[in-house]
Parts: C-alpha cells; structure tokens; sequence
C-alpha cells in the first residue's frame, strides 16, 4: 500500500520535472462561496494536467533493461499526455491506447509529445485488453493511468504541495475538492493531505452519471456503471475505481460530491472568465461543485484542485458562447 513516504520521494523525483502550481484566490468565487476558496491550478501544468507527475515518477523508476522495451498505456488523453512528455524526457518509447473520440488535442498532443497512439472504439472496445497484448508483444512495461503505486504516489503530491502551500500562507484549508475518475488523484492526495491536515476533509468529485465512486462507497465494494453511461468529461469516464485506488479512498474520503454537464459547462465559463484560466470538462468538476453549492462552504477555506486544461477549441468556444 502506498504512504506518505512514497509520495515524498516522489516529490523529489519530480523537483526539476513538474510545476509547482501556486494557490490562487479570488474574490468573487469567495463571494459565492461565502468562505476562502483556494484554487490549485494544474491545468497550468506541464503537458496540461497533474498526469505527469504520476507518469514520470512511474517511468523514472524502471530498469535500464525494462526502460529498453518501452512502455505501453491506455488513457481518455491526459495520462496519454503525461506518459509521452515523461518517456520523451527519459528517453523511452511510449505506445498509448486511447479512443478514437478522444478529444483533438489530447490525440495531436500525445503525438506531438512523441507518444505512438492506438485508437479503440471506447463502447466496444477494452482499452486495458489491447494495452496488454501490446505489451506483451513487446515485452513492454505497462503504465496504469491510476491503478499503481508509483502513478498514486506521483499524483499524490498535488496533495502534498497543497498542504504545504495552504499551512504556509496560514490558510489551511478545512475541506478539499478532488476531481476523480480511476482515482489516482483523490487517493494519492487523500493521503498527503491527512498526513499532513489530519482533521482536513477531503471530497472526490464526479461527473453525475460517471459516479462509480460514490456508488462503490455506497455499497461498501466496487462498483461498475452502466456501458450506456455518458458526460461531456471524458478525462472522467471512468466506469470502476481502481483497486488501490478505491481501497485508499474508502478509508480516508469523508464523501464523493456529483455534478451535472451543465454546471461542468457553467464552471468553465467562470473559470475563464473570472479566473482567466482554460480548463477542460473534467478537471472543472471541483469548481462546479463550489459554483453549485454541494456542499457548505460559508465561512470555511475550501481548497480546489483544476486537474486539467487539454480541450479542444470548438467545445471551448461552444461553451464560452452561451449565456452566463
């Protein structure tokens, strides 16, 4: 199981690779939000989201000998993005498995970055069953997008800057908002943030009709969504959680907060607006769930985490085109 420890070391794997994101405030969202909201922008993270962090702390650990054979991944896009950018970085060759609507830019960028990408049709197709033949073809190295101690350790440390950057501008935070899809993100941060904040509350947040966490928490195991299920955040489609993931999030999470497509939509308006920020679909779902009053955040330090920015321009205008 992965703790603290792993994420520390992390954090010093990642020192010269990844951007420190700051915390930033504004004034209208505490105005909404009645407290001291704290945003953690990681869609101004390199390759566009925290996927690197989990990505390089997972690659830099290989063998010279399991480097040599590459590294295969399946991912919506943003882990794509992060396994590419890390191999380009040390060296290694990356084959990633996304599908074939995965937004423009996550596909352009994961080549762009030197990633080779396999397309699969998301509602037919078992990326994971694909990855693995690849892998196995080419005596290759797999890299989870969430399910791996190194990749939750990595992802983690979104967790362990918060907690450190809050305490230090004496803000910090009573409860923290986590987008989650397999779970990597609100785990690995759950756990740095409790080592760190141990009377913190921390909350997974999830596209409405993508809630596997939330039913999984529900009934005390995994649970798998419905394959008709559909969201505009695809970095979010997630139909189960992790195994890792679930077993650290049950244990530390104080709840999984839903939000639908249309306050997805509204939160990236505000965030571009009032924030000046570009954020994709499902790294708004933190904000979202602020915007809409999940939960109570009246004279509380709320701290959210942005976990991405990669999406396309046509939706981006799309949304920036409707009424407020």
């Amino acid at each position: 199981m992965v703790d603290v420890t792993d994420i520390e070391k992390a954090a010093e794997r990642l020192s010269e690779i990844s951007v420190r994101t700051p915390l930033l405030q504004n004034y209208e969202l505490d105005q909404i939000a009645g407290g001291t909201v704290l945003i953690k922008p990681e869609c101004l993270q390199l390759a566009g989201s925290f996927k690197i962090r989990g990505a390089y702390n997972r690659l830099s650990q290989l063998t010279s000998a399991q480097a040599s054979n590459g590294v295969v991944a399946w991912s919506s896009g943003n882990h794509a993005q992060g396994v590419a950018a890390a191999g380009a970085m040390l060296g290694i060759r990356t084959t990633i498995v996304m599908p074939e609507d995965a937004p423009r830019a996550k596909l352009e960028n994961t080549v762009r970055l030197g990633g080779e990408v396999v397309t699969y049709d998301r509602y037919t197709g078992d990326r994971e069953v694909i990855a693995r033949q690849i892998a196995a073809d080419r005596d290759a190295k797999l890299v989870p997008s969430y399910d791996h101690e190194h990749i939750i350790a990595g992802q983690g440390t979104v967790g362990l800057e918060l907690a450190e950057d809050s305490s230090s501008m004496g803000l910090p935070p009573d409860q923290v908002l986590i987008p989650c899809g397999g779970g990597g993100l609100s785990s690995g941060s759950a756990l740095a943030l409790k080592s760190r904040l141990p009377e913190v509350d921390v909350y997974a947040v999830e596209p409405a009709d993508f809630d596997d966490t939330a039913r999984s928490l529900l009934a005390n195991e995994r649970v798998r969504i419905d394959d008709t299920a559909r969201s505009i955040c695809d970095a979010l489609q997630t139909p189960m959680p992790g195994e890792l993931t679930f077993a650290i999030n049950r244990r530390l999470l104080s709840g999984v907060l839903t939000v639908s497509d249309e306050e997805v939509r509204a939160a990236i308006r505000f965030a571009f607006r009032n924030l000046k920020l570009v954020v994709e679909p499902g790294g708004a779902v933190a904000l979202a769930a602020v915007l809409s009053g999940k939960l109570d955040t009246k004279g509380l330090t709320t701290a959210i985490v942005l976990s991405g920015g990669n999406i396309d321009v046509d939706l981006f205008a799309e949304i920036q085109a409707e009424p407020k």
